[in-house]
């Protein structure tokens, strides 16, 4: 390997938002990255997360603005890289979009780029689903819609993903059953609550949706709208 590479691997390595790019590329390579300073903000915030300086933290943003390949997709890619024990439990309104980005993670990890960065980091031969895939070190990503299997699996990292469908959005009973499901099972499903981290990512559908609930509810949360 050249010296450049070495350069440019180890800058994949230790910044965050440097490895976002990589990935879109990886996943879109016919489409170009635009890095907006929303892009390099969010990112920030998030290696301060992963870093320790945060446990809970709420991105708001609309669609199509990367939240999910930031978020869903390199995220877990990027903690398991670095500690292949990591458990990640990944959630989302439906399980096409579960399974989606879920894929899309595996994808990024099963490529030669990302084994040559994280040259510790496996996923087992006998557990590759997408929705559940486990490493040689016995961490691992778990996908899950909101009201699926939640109890019963915990996790180090637990990763809302959009968990209110917009059309659901100004019906009180899926609210409210979103932010119940919240409160009652998914907040318990951290191995450790002095070291877990919550990372809450969506766009604003209701003053209250589960931003809303959060914001109210539970003051450790920081925000980024």
């Amino acid at each position: 390997m050249t010296d450049k590479n070495l350069v440019k691997n180890a800058v994949f390595r230790q910044s965050f938002s440097t490895f976002v790019q990589k990935c879109f590329y990886e996943l879109n390579p016919s489409e170009k990255f635009i890095n907006g300073m929303y892009i390099d903000l969010l990112c920030d915030q998030i290696q301060s997360m992963i870093e320790g300086e945060n446990q809970k933290l709420i991105i708001n943003l609309p669609p199509r603005y990367l939240k999910s390949v930031i978020c869903s997709i390199a995220l877990p890619a990027f903690i398991l890289g670095h500690n292949p024990s990591a458990k990640i439990m990944c959630i989302s309104y439906g399980e096409d979009l579960a399974s989606k980005l879920a894929t899309d993670c595996r994808t990024i990890m099963e490529t030669d780029w990302y084994k040559e960065l994280f040259f510790q980091t496996r996923i087992r031969g006998d557990r590759r689903s997408s929705m559940d895939f486990e490493t040689t070190k016995h961490g691992g990503r778990f996908a899950v819609t909101i009201s699926g299997g939640v109890t019963g699996r915990g996790a180090d990292w637990i990763i809302i993903d959009d968990p209110l469908k917009p059309v659901e959005a100004f019906s009180d009973i899926q609210r409210e059953k979103v932010n119940e499901l919240y409160g009652n099972t998914v907040n318990s499903r951290l191995n450790d609550k002095n070291t877990g981290r919550i990372l809450v990512v969506m766009q604003r559908l209701h003053a209250h949706d589960l931003s809303g609930f959060l914001f109210e509810n539970d003051p450790d949360f920081k925000s980024i709208v």
